[in-house]
């Protein structure tokens, strides 16, 4: 084999090697505080309103907390159902009143890290509201339709876990703070 084939052959194998790879163009870091993700979180969501209600099944006030290792859990593996989720090893964060949700967006051969910060308020009927307040997705243009498959998710998590209770429950406050996130309601 001459000199001139092989350099061919190995420009060849280096150029597969290339396309099967993916780059990873950047994007914002991640917090420095890994979340672990576990079923066992998710059972205790369940778990945590389940015991909200019974605690305020006299009063009719109701309050629940759920925190980042749960909601990271629940988010995590909702979104290992769908068949083109729009990140990857998500993150949630719920600080100084905001839902931070970083993780992996792929585009072709390309990763970048995404964040995406939202809002959670009561709107005017009770119901819980999402706004999105910022997404950024590195040098990736942030994919259409984000908004309402993450308002489609947080809402499926919300009433998932309230079960048939969702429909009869108004949130009067949603306060978030500290990993926590308070959901503070009355049973109608």
């Amino acid at each position: 084999m001459t000199a001139k084939i092989r350099f061919q052959v190995a420009l060849f194998v280096l150029i597969l090697s290339a396309l099967a790879c993916t780059i990873n163009v950047g994007g914002p870091d991640y917090p420095d505080t890994p979340i672990p993700i576990s079923t066992e979180a998710v059972e205790q969501i369940k778990q945590s309103i389940q015991e909200a209600l019974a605690t305020g099944a006299g009063s009719g006030q109701v309050t629940f907390i759920i925190n980042e290792t749960q909601i990271t859990s629940y988010l995590a593996f909702k979104l290992q159902e769908q068949p083109d989720p729009f990140i990857t090893n998500p993150q949630v964060y719920l600080r100084d009143g905001q839902i931070q949700i970083y993780g992996t967006a792929q585009k072709g051969y390309y990763l970048a890290t995404a964040r995406i910060i939202f809002t959670a308020y009561a709107d005017a009927e009770g119901k819980l509201a999402i706004e999105l307040s910022e997404a950024d997705f590195g040098p990736l243009p942030v994919p259409d339709g984000l908004k309402e498959a993450a308002t489609a998710i947080v809402s499926e998590a919300y009433t998932g876990a309230l079960g048939p209770v969702a429909t009869g429950f108004r949130i009067e406050a949603i306060v978030i703070s500290d990993g926590m996130m308070a959901i503070t309601g009355r049973v109608k």
